[in-house]
């Protein structure tokens, strides 16, 4: 049965210096964090993004931007896939296999009266806001030995660098989408506070900054998670 992890992905106070809006019925954008590393190929900037809602960009609009993950049919990608340098996120990663889900979770600021959003954390917290349902996980290696593996990834952040510096590859298939309404993991009383779906079903202990942490979820939880997810789309 299929298991998952969740990992935390997106703008952020520290990069760009902010967080991207969530509005009390859900609806979000998905800003990714800024390309810190020479680039080979042209990639985007902020300014060519289109978020689902209107974000003031202000003087990082023309900072290139380290899409990743990307998502089909959003900011102009055509494909699902994810990369990822830092071993603490590639070796949970490397586990997963074909079927199992690999959710992505960014911290987002709540616009708008939190009355009118009593399930989310009044001022930010972490939200589900994607997931891929894992077509292929692929090593650095791979990438750099099988031309066809270059090929499926040659969209991704990783590859339009000037050196490739990847360590996991994820290729999300059918079922791989960006929500169209994030799902809160922060309790309703803040955005530190881990929620049920963190303390309850993941293996985590939601103690300390459990938002920057991998989460991982057994075959029920992952089915739990799925159905949540479902529910609260439109």
């Amino acid at each position: 049965m299929a298991r998952a992890v969740a990992i935390n992905v997106g703008a952020n106070t520290t990069l760009p210096g902010f967080r991207a809006p969530v509005l009390p019925d859900g609806r979000f954008a998905y800003l990714p964090i800024p390309e810190r590393e020479p680039v080979a190929d042209e990639v985007p900037t902020y300014g060519d993004l289109s978020p689902a809602i209107d974000v003031d960009l202000g003087e990082v609009a023309d900072r290139p931007v380290h899409l990743d993950p990307e998502f089909a049919g959003v900011h102009g990608s055509t494909t699902d896939t994810y990369g990822d340098n830092h071993g603490v996120k590639a070796g949970p990663l490397s586990t997963l296999d074909p079927g199992d889900s690999l959710f992505f979770y960014a911290t987002l600021s709540l616009r708008g009266d939190p009355a009118d959003a009593p399930d989310f954390p009044p001022e930010w917290g972490a939200y589900l806001i994607g997931e891929f349902r894992v077509e292929r996980v692929c090593s650095g290696e791979e990438y750099r030995d099988d031309p066809a593996v270059r090929e499926r990834f040659a969209s991704n952040a990783h590859a339009k660098r000037e050196s490739f510096d990847a360590e996991v590859l994820v290729a999300g298939g059918p079922g791989s989408r960006l929500f169209d309404r994030a799902v809160p993991l922060s309790a309703p009383d803040a955005g530190a506070t881990a929620g049920s779906f963190v303390t309850d079903l993941s293996s985590d202990s939601g103690k300390g900054p459990w938002w920057r942490r991998v989460l991982r979820y057994d075959a029920d939880a992952t089915a739990r998670l799925r159905a949540v997810v479902d529910e609260r789309q439109p």
